[in-house]
């Protein structure tokens, strides 16, 4: 009897998981200085099942943060990026402008408390879609190649960040967003003349 008892706790506990998560995501997501209390609440949960699965505040930052970035792959990878390179990177940028700014303050959270390198870790499949979408218009002859590639990539997340801080800030119009990114971006990428 003992052996049924187990998996039915384990499932619990993935439960528990995944409100806290999802809460955390949520409350921090509209307040990155939001209090563990703030996130509970919101999960429905108690401090000590909340800290039963996550030691501190940055482990379930870190969680939330995964969390949004595994969901928003699923968005870019379904992302048609065959053909022109120029043309699918505009495809990349609009959804991925819109993940960038809906996540902005839960990244926020994250970098008051995460490593630059497991922030860039966590964003890594993304970098690797970007850069190898830069390598394949470099070798189209569609985007330069008088700039290291890695300095490109970081361009274009230098960009979709701004773009986001911008619109937080009331100075860029969440609409006009994704086509102001695509013109930058593009102007960066082109070859020079």
């Amino acid at each position: 009897m003992a052996t049924p008892a187990r998996p039915r706790r384990r499932a619990d506990a993935e439960r528990s998981i995944a409100r806290i998560v999802s809460a955390a995501r949520e409350v921090l997501g509209r307040d990155p200085g939001a209090s563990i209390d703030e996130i509970v609440t919101a999960a429905g949960v108690g401090r000590m099942t909340l800290y039963g699965h996550f030691p501190n505040r940055a482990a379930l930052v870190e969680a939330a943060l995964a969390d949004a970035i595994r969901e928003g792959e699923e968005v870019l990878a379904a992302v048609e990026l065959g053909g022109d390179a120029r043309a699918a990177m505009a495809r990349l940028l609009a959804p991925s402008w819109s993940l960038v700014a809906e996540s902005a303050k839960l990244l926020a959270a994250a970098e008051e408390l995460l490593p630059a390198a497991r922030i860039r870790e966590l964003h890594g499949k993304s970098a690797v879609r970007v850069e190898d979408l830069i390598r394949r218009g470099q070798r189209q002859g569609v985007f330069r190649t008088d700039l290291p590639t890695d300095w490109l990539v970081n361009v274009v997340h230098y960009v979709l960040n701004g773009a986001a801080e911008e619109s937080r800030a009331g100075r860029l119009p969440p609409g006009d967003a994704p086509a102001v990114v695509i013109a930058t971006i593009e102007s960066v990428l082109a070859p020079p003349h």
